[in-house]
């Protein structure tokens, strides 16, 4: 059993739970802008925001944005311990930290201290740039990266601390998930994926859903954050993606057929339709919905879905489970497949 750690008015730990997080790029003193980033991450689902805390106006810039938001912030912090202090006191619901980097031992028990008073969980863990060197020449990089994190768990659990989140990170796919899964042999505690540095676009959205995803579907994992440079919008929605993908989130999941010559619509672009407009319905249900090119194959490949559209010459052809329910004009399709949505959604004929 994995151990359960409460942030703010998230558990971490939860059976078949994965909460998504994502870090904002705004200066965190830019009290409005951080604000209006974290809203946005939070309607997008980000259950976690993590803001940067470079110095102590950042750290003191928290005790308004947490008044002023509803989503668990966490405390990002290198080297300067009193950076953590008051990012803790000003109500930051975790702190993101590397011990080793914090300094001698007094500096880290303050940190315990507090965060005990308070319940804030701790983050610890390595990364690629983190790696103790006794631990590289001992072990290879993927157990020496996995023991570096554990050393950190290690220093906070002699501390009589035990609020602790645990990551690893590498911006190598294959030694991330070699180092999560030693970690797992080794601690019940919540584990944070994610592939550091994954890069750009569809680099790093490739990257993380292999890196995330493998992990995932073995158990192990019970928070992550899609690593994209750029908008962290883009961040949550791939993630979103990846849960449904694997079946873990209660939403909709869309399909569709990669194209051939016998396509009678604009597959990709009809795709993008059904897209927002299940995003703008809000539905919260595991249903599979088909987008198809054709009636000649895509009814039948399209037959698991439990909703699905598949072109014709004038329109589409609505369909569940390999079905026909009716076929409609392409100015209706929008209005037919959203009532018959509807009208299966709400257990309507």
């Amino acid at each position: 059993m994995i151990r359960a750690i409460k942030i703010g008015s998230v558990l971490l730990g939860k059976e078949n739970s994965i909460v998504i997080q994502s870090m904002t790029n705004t200066r965190t003193t830019d009290i409005e802008a951080t604000i209006a980033q974290i809203n946005a991450l939070q309607i997008a689902g980000c259950e976690l925001v993590r803001v940067a805390v470079p110095d102590l106006e950042s750290a003191h810039a928290i005790k308004e944005i947490a008044s002023r938001v509803t989503v668990p912030l966490i405390a990002d912090i290198h080297f300067d311990h009193r950076l953590a202090l008051e990012a803790m006191k000003s109500g930051a619901s975790k702190i993101r930290i590397n011990p080793g980097n914090i300094g001698s031992k007094d500096k880290v028990s303050e940190i315990v201290k507090v965060a005990r008073e308070r319940s804030v969980a701790i983050r610890v863990g390595s990364n690629t740039g983190s790696i103790k060197s006794a631990y590289l020449s001992k072990y290879d990089r993927a157990t020496a990266l996995a023991e570096s994190a554990l050393d950190q768990v290690q220093l906070l659990e002699r501390l009589g601390f035990e609020q602790i989140v645990i990551s690893t990170k590498s911006s190598s796919v294959v030694e991330n998930y070699k180092s999560n899964v030693y970690i797992r042999k080794k601690t019940d505690y919540p584990i944070h994926l994610g592939i550091t540095e994954a890069g750009l676009g569809d680099a790093a959205i490739v990257k993380s859903s292999i890196g995330i995803g493998a992990l995932l579907m073995q158990g192990i994992g019970e928070t992550i954050r899609v690593s994209i440079t750029g908008d962290p919008l883009r961040e949550v929605h791939i993630a979103r993606t990846l849960l449904s993908a694997i079946g873990k989130t209660s939403e909709p999941q869309l399909i569709s057929c990669p194209t051939c010559a016998r396509t009678e619509i604009d597959v990709e672009a009809l795709a993008k339709d059904v897209e927002r407009w299940l995003s703008q319905s809000r539905i919260n249900a595991p249903i599979t919905v088909a987008v198809m090119g054709c009636v000649v194959n895509g009814i039948g490949e399209g037959k698991h879905a439990d909703l699905g559209i598949a072109g014709t010459k004038t329109g589409a052809v609505l369909f569940a489970k390999g079905k026909i329910i009716e076929t409609v004009e392409r100015s209706e399709v929008r209005e037919r497949f959203l009532k018959i949505l509807g009208n299966s959604i709400g257990g309507g004929s």
